[in-house]
């Protein structure tokens, strides 16, 4: 019979191992049912020596270096263990290990604080902008359109749309390493369009907004904590050598089942987000589509310092409120955490943009323009719904703020929004913060009048 080894070394170890990573160890046991006891030994220690494992692993405040270096000196020593890539601002490095090496890892690096399973990550599936009053907004005698504001697109890539001429300025793949602008899903296209469109017919709050590709999910719309992280952590260095040209806001339509962690920071992905955030730059994120629900909102839609965004359908009309519910879909608050003084949970989201039927860019030939003809408008744009779709709106609706005033911090342009949005009754709502936020999006009267 073998000597269960891995379960001793989680049980041993179970403090410093987040609790997914914890399973994916312990159901390597599974096929062993089926298998001869004898063979039990010659297998666990095949599995040990092979089966590679991909981690983020944290280490304590102030032992970065030391950290790393004690992980190069353990994975050295052991074969298909090796260190992927470094994530200083938050003290992380992404890693591959077997769990032969993992063990030697958690036994001899003592500056460890955290193991965790480089989890998946997904992407969060005409009168949008109209209804959110972000078509016309005029400051200063000047028409505010997102000029000089430049949004990052953290999502599947951006297709180079005839409605986005000129304004990709800037492009970096993590999944495929390639150069060019492009998009193999179609996500991150629709998003793109969804913030900043120039289309007649289908306008972005921000048609002249400059545009960032930041590719992190592959074609199927999936990728990793990991290509997430370094996503991020690509922007926050953009800026530090661009500071002529700074990233202003990033969109993020894409997250993954919020852990069961003891408090929001334990959560690498959002340690990075709230790194930008710290940095300068708004980030608007996805509450998730896993409503009606209370509790599901997604990370890192889970901070409590970035705008987490839910799904309004208007019902396709501008002028009236009273028809208007939130989607089925959007995730409510509030989120398993408690806030920074241990009191109550963080409510979510902290507002609604529209997410419904929206209609933008397409992107010809790619997993979602073939799986989903029927969604094709024309022949150069495509109608989806999600909180991915309101959270690109939001991030437009930020551009247009941060034309009007450059100096607004995050938490300025996040109180302000915030306080001004609609808040609506018909027959049937019931206010709930956790479900409405603040209330829906309104560009008009998040910008104060001149």
């Amino acid at each position: 019979m073998f000597g269960f080894s891995m379960v001793q070394m989680v049980r041993s170890h179970s403090d410093k191992l987040d609790r997914s990573l914890r399973e994916t160890i312990l159901n390597q046991y599974k096929p062993f049912k089926w298998t001869p006891c004898v063979l039990h030994n010659i297998f666990e220690k095949a599995i040990k020596a092979t089966k590679k494992l991909s981690v983020i692993i944290e280490f304590k405040e102030g032992c970065f270096k030391e950290g790393c270096n004690d992980l190069h000196h353990v994975t050295e020593n052991y074969m298909k263990n090796k260190i992927h890539h470094y994530f200083e601002r938050v003290s992380c490095c992404s890693a591959e290990l077997t769990p032969n090496g993992l063990e030697a890892v958690l036994s001899n690096c003592q500056h460890i604080k955290k193991v965790y399973l480089n989890s998946e990550v997904k992407a969060l599936l005409n009168v949008a902008v109209p209804s959110a009053n972000a078509h016309n907004v005029v400051r200063n005698k000047t028409k505010l359109t997102g000029k000089d504001v430049k949004i990052a697109i953290i999502d599947t890539g951006i297709y180079p749309h005839k409605d986005l001429a000129g304004r990709i300025t800037d492009f970096v793949d993590f999944i495929n390493d390639r150069q060019d602008p492009y998009d193999d899903n179609g996500h991150g296209t629709h998003c793109a369009g969804d913030a900043a469109s120039s289309s007649l017919s289908y306008m972005g709050p921000a048609p002249e907004a400059s545009l960032v590709g930041v590719k992190v999910l592959n074609k199927l719309g999936s990728g990793s904590l990991d290509t997430v992280m370094q996503g991020v952590e690509w922007c926050i260095q953009y800026n530090e050598n661009n500071p002529e040209s700074k990233i202003d806001i990033i969109s993020m339509s894409l997250g993954a089942p919020a852990q069961n962690y003891a408090q929001e920071n334990d959560d690498p992905m959002v340690q990075i987000v709230e790194k930008a955030w710290e940095a300068g730059i708004v980030v608007c994120v996805a509450a998730g589509n896993e409503g009606p629900n209370y509790g599901t909102i997604a990370s890192p839609g889970i901070s409590d310092l970035v705008i987490t965004v839910g799904a309004l359908d208007d019902r396709n009309t501008v002028d009236t409120r009273e028809d208007d519910v939130v989607a089925d879909f959007s995730s409510r608050g509030p989120t398993k955490y408690k806030d920074a003084e241990g009191k109550d949970y963080v409510t979510k989201p902290d507002l609604l943009a529209p997410g419904v039927n929206i209609v933008s860019l397409r992107s010809p030939n790619s997993y979602l323009d073939k799986l989903q003809k029927s969604a094709r408008v024309d022949n150069d744009y495509f109608v989806l719904s999600g909180t991915s779709m309101a959270t690109p709106i939001c991030a437009g609706v930020v551009a247009l703020m941060k034309q009007y005033d450059p100096t607004l911090s995050p938490d300025q342009i996040k109180t302000m929004l915030k306080s001004g949005t609609d808040l609506w009754t018909n027959e049937t709502l019931v206010y709930d913060p956790n479900t409405y936020g603040s209330g829906y999006i309104n560009a008009e009267n998040s910008i104060p009048p001149q």
